[in-house]
């Protein structure tokens, strides 16, 4: 009956069966919520003084829960919006475990109850066009590290790729024209989630 309630065994299937298989989460998605709940696990083995491999569904309760999330706002300086991600992970883990064992479900009531913090929204920041010329014209291009870093610019700023998505790119991704025909040409882009986007080098 005890390795039912062992939080550990649980864990494992939510990470290493829900999550990949079930859900079909991207990669970087399933690392988000492994580190929530490996920070979870730490703070709640320190605060029980228990060892993790002995810690108890029912050890991860809403009070425990409420103070994990002011700790890593205060002490771990975790922004609202990783605060929220990280409330998200372990609510994810408290759905799964209901699912599966319908007397946790009271429990996971309790868990989810535990709500997400509004903030306010950051305002979208940009570059002048004087400013993206001095950036564009930074790079030395006589060196090949000048040239390489000052045709990334280019590409960042001609797809509004993410610094993910460039890093990606493949020479097989660019489909390049010269002459009359460069404004045929383009860059695919594989973004989160395995979604897939052209966009015009310009």
């Amino acid at each position: 009956m005890r390795d039912k309630q062992t939080l550990g065994p649980w864990i494992r299937r939510f990470l290493m069966e829900h999550l990949p298989g079930e859900r079909n989460l991207a990669r970087n998605t399933q690392r988000s919520y492994r580190d929530a709940i490996r920070l979870l696990v730490l703070y709640a083995s320190t605060s029980l003084h228990r060892k993790v491999d002995d810690l108890l569904i029912s050890d991860i309760h809403a009070e425990l829960l409420r103070k994990f999330l002011r700790y890593i706002e205060e002490k771990r300086k975790c922004s609202i919006a990783s605060r929220n991600q990280r409330l998200a992970a372990v609510h994810g883990l408290a759905t799964f475990i209901a699912e599966r064992r319908p007397e946790y479900m009271e429990w996971c009531a309790q868990i989810r109850a535990v709500k997400s913090k509004r903030s306010a929204p950051v305002p979208i920041g940009y570059l002048e066009k004087r400013e993206i010329d001095a950036l564009l014209a930074a790079p030395n291009r006589a060196t090949k590290i000048g040239s390489r870093d000052h045709a990334l610019l280019l590409l960042l700023y001609n797809s509004g790729a993410r610094a993910d998505e460039a890093a990606h790119v493949r020479i097989e991704d660019l489909n390049l024209h010269a002459g009359a025909n460069s404004a045929l040409s383009s860059v695919r882009l594989n973004g989160k989630g395995g979604k897939v986007r052209t966009c015009p080098l310009w």
